[in-house]
């Protein structure tokens, strides 16, 4: 009873990581913190002199993010950003030399981001995305005599890697990861009491850990012998109904598909049935005629799986509902992993 006790509870926590992903369909909000990396920015000038060679470095610092956006249900998605990074100011170099400089360099603004999620991967959903808009970056040093407080604003832009893991237990929650690369366009000049210096080359590298919700996201749905496993009973039964999932636009079966059809056709050697019925779906996306033969073939094709597994041929009966019974409702056009699949059910 403990190791039993033991596995539920282990089932239940696994969970969240079982659920398959869906896509982002509508409004949602995000949020993230890490560490920001600054490239060394070089100084162009000081008091209108050029200074080749010179380099302002810093120490690693801080970004914030927050973010609201729309996905649009295939995977693509625009979002509205407010930033925020901070780096403290650490030397002076290739002025004769390296000098300490205290400070600090504050960056914030606005971003407009278009970014496409890659579903159909497991419960880990990468993403990439490009970004454009406006930073004021605000620097405060002292050094050598010179002193500012002063603010310059710039073009900006931004590349975005990362990916999400959506928790099955809060339909619409995911925790993210990213890296992101943004750089300023052009030089900025900051007033040095009664002089002036120009800053260029403003690169910045972070790493984020996040969190996002995507409003009236459905519940994810999880396999029959997940769902199986998170509730209690008596004795150990083999599971009635199977799930098998296919690429899009194929009806070919992949290595996982083929262990779960050999599992229905193990466990029904040990369970009484009149019939097993192997019924076959796919998404909206193509014509209703098309998926209504490809939902066909998808069951033709795991019928002769279980056949293969030792099923007698006589006892399978097979159907193609096509785009039709929908296991996650969407609108027409849509590519969605849970859609695509045939469904084995032992009477």
């Amino acid at each position: 009873m403990k190791f039993r006790g033991a596995l539920l509870a282990a089932s239940i926590l696994a969970m969240p990581m079982l659920a398959s992903a869906q896509p982002v369909t509508g409004l949602y909000l995000g949020a993230g913190a890490g560490v920001n990396i600054m490239q060394d920015e070089s100084i162009k000038s000081v008091d209108g002199f050029a200074t080749p060679g010179a380099k302002l470095e810093t120490n690693i610092g801080a970004v914030g993010v927050g973010s609201v956006g729309w996905g649009f249900g295939n995977g693509l998605r625009a979002e509205f950003e407010g930033d925020y990074r901070y780096n403290g100011l650490n030397k002076v170099t290739g002025m004769g030399g390296g000098s300490q400089i205290g400070g600090s360099e504050q960056k914030y603004g606005p971003m407009v981001n278009v970014l496409y999620d890659f579903y159909g991967l497991g419960s880990v959903v990468p993403y990439v995305g490009v970004g454009a808009g406006y930073q004021w970056a605000h620097d405060t040093f002292t050094s050598g005599g010179y002193s500012t407080s002063d603010t310059a604003g710039a073009f900006a832009y931004q590349a975005i890697l990362g990916a999400a893991l959506p928790i099955a237990s809060v339909p619409g929650l995911a925790v993210t990861a990213e890296y992101r690369f943004m750089g300023l366009a052009g030089n900025r000049t900051y007033n040095i009491g009664g002089g002036s210096v120009t800053l260029g080359d403003d690169y910045n590298h972070s790493i984020l850990l996040g969190v996002r919700y995507a409003f009236g996201a459905p519940a994810m749905a999880m396999t029959t012998t997940a769902a199986a496993a998170a509730a209690p009973a008596p004795a150990v039964q083999p599971a009635r109904s199977y799930l098998v999932f296919f690429d899009w636009d194929k009806a070919t079966l992949t290595d996982r598909a083929r262990s779960i059809i050999k599992e229905a056709a193990d466990n029904s050697t040990h369970v009484q049935y009149t019939r097993i019925d192997v019924n076959g779906y796919t998404d909206t996306s193509g014509t209703p005629q098309y998926n209504m033969g490809l939902s066909i073939r998808r069951a033709d094709a795991v019928k002769g799986e279980l056949v293969r597994d030792g099923v007698p041929v006589a006892a399978i009966a097979t159907q193609g509902f096509g785009e039709t019974h929908l296991l996650v409702p969407t609108g027409a056009g849509v590519r969605e992993p849970q859609n695509r699949r045939v469904e084995i059910v032992i009477h």
